[in-house]
Order: C-alpha cells, then structure tokens, then sequence
C-alpha cells in the first residue's frame, strides 16, 4: 500500500505557474504508474497527464498539452505536474493517483484504473 500526498497548489493570476508535488510514502513508488487528476466546481473528475512507472511514456488530456509537464523522481518517491500559461479554466483540485503495474512503460487515463489517492491541492486560477 501507498500513502500519497499532494503539495504546491495556490492561488496565481492568468499566466502564471505552478509546480505540484505528490510525494509517496509506503511501498516504493517506483512500482505504481502514476497520473494527476482534477476536479473543477460543479464538475466530474477528469483526467490531466499520466506517466509510467519508469518514466519513459507520459500522456495529457489536450485541454494541456503544451503548458503542462508531468515529471517523476523514483529515487525521492515524487512526481511533479509543473503548470505554465495558467488559465482560469484550470481552477480546480488536483489528486495524483497511483496503480500498481508490473508494466513499466503502460500509463493509466481513467480514474478507474487507479487503486490509490492523495487528499487534493486546490489551484485558483484568476483572470
């Protein structure tokens, strides 16, 4: 079993970044695919980006390609979601998630996929 916790949210105007961490406690990370999620108001859960277990294939939903960079360090049991051109619309609570894989290179887009969950930073994003 694997504890996440999430860190780094905040509140940013139009354009600004952010950097979240989701740090791993527990069994080590390096066995779970990891991916961030986010949740708007008045909004389902949805994916953002994914990465393998050994880092090699990442994907991200289009709303962020381009502005998003999900990144993870096995050795420190954390995975970062760097966020650039911030844009109102991101304004939500961000959840990294983590599944168990004896695949190294598969990533993970449902939230169904996953067996673990952080707690949540929010990110306010303000025009």
């Amino acid at each position: 079993q694997v504890q996440l916790v999430e860190s780094g949210g905040g509140s940013v105007q139009a354009g600004g970044s952010l950097r979240l961490s989701c740090t791993a406690s527990g069994r080590t990370s390096s066995t779970y695919a990891m991916g961030w999620f986010r949740q708007g108001p008045g909004r389902e859960r949805e994916f953002v980006a994914a990465i393998s277990r050994g880092g090699s294939n990442i994907y991200y939903t289009d709303s962020v390609k381009g502005r998003f960079t999900i990144s993870r360090d096995n050795a420190k049991n954390t995975v970062h979601l760097q966020m650039n051109s911030l844009k109102p619309e991101d304004t939500a609570d961000y959840s990294c998630a983590a599944k168990p894989t004896v695949y190294s290179g598969s990533v993970y887009l449902r939230r169904y996929d996953y067996d673990y969950w952080g707690q949540g930073t929010q990110v306010t994003v303000s025009s």
